[in-house]
């Protein structure tokens, strides 16, 4: 039997307290707990942006950032970002750049579901072509990043809440500014 994906639990200033399986943290009392999503930008300085597949437990369906995750125990953050790239999108991902380094937000889903996460966010370059796994991503689109900022304002019902909170910090920070490196 294949040993269960663990998270990371932290307490309330953020430092790890133990872990518990993925499957039994996501509830309608989830605890705080590590994650992270990563935008992967292409040599054009498209955004890659993806629709969650209509499996997914939480916010199925709806657009988002390139891909997010949990660090295992022990992992870092940049090891995890590359590991879910490879397992999410089947790419490889290259120069990883932390831009929202204290990105923590609560949300609930509409089934009851709550998302609870110190959630760094980052910036990648895709090294290659992606092919997202179905289990994962429904749907996915490289697009402007100031058009996807327009979209979002303009209908945020149709994506993540974690994105509809990051992109626009992402923006001010200067992660998808003219002659960036994404």
């Amino acid at each position: 039997m294949e040993d269960p994906e663990l998270v990371v639990l932290l307490d309330e200033g953020g430092s790890p307290v133990g872990t518990s399986p993925k499957i039994s943290v996501h509830t309608d009392a989830t605890p705080l707990h590590l994650a992270f999503s990563c935008y992967l930008t292409d040599q054009d300085g498209r955004l890659l942006v993806t629709r969650r597949a209509l499996s997914k437990p939480t916010w199925p369906g709806v657009w988002t950032n390139s891909f997010c995750g949990h660090p295992a125990p022990g992992e870092t953050l940049e090891q995890a970002v590359r590991r879910r790239g490879r397992e999410e999108l089947r790419t490889v991902v290259g120069a990883v750049e932390e831009r929202l380094p204290d990105f923590r937000y609560r949300a609930v889903d509409a089934g009851g579901v709550v998302e609870n996460e110190v959630c760094p966010v980052f910036t990648a370059r895709a090294s290659g072509p992606v092919a997202p796994d179905a289990a994962e991503v429904v749907e996915w689109v490289w697009v402007d990043p100031e058009a996807l900022l327009r979209s979002v304002e303009s209908v945020p019902f149709a994506f993540s809440p974690w994105l509809r909170a990051q992109l626009p910090r992402l923006f001010t920070a200067g992660a998808f500014a003219a002659g960036s490196d994404g």
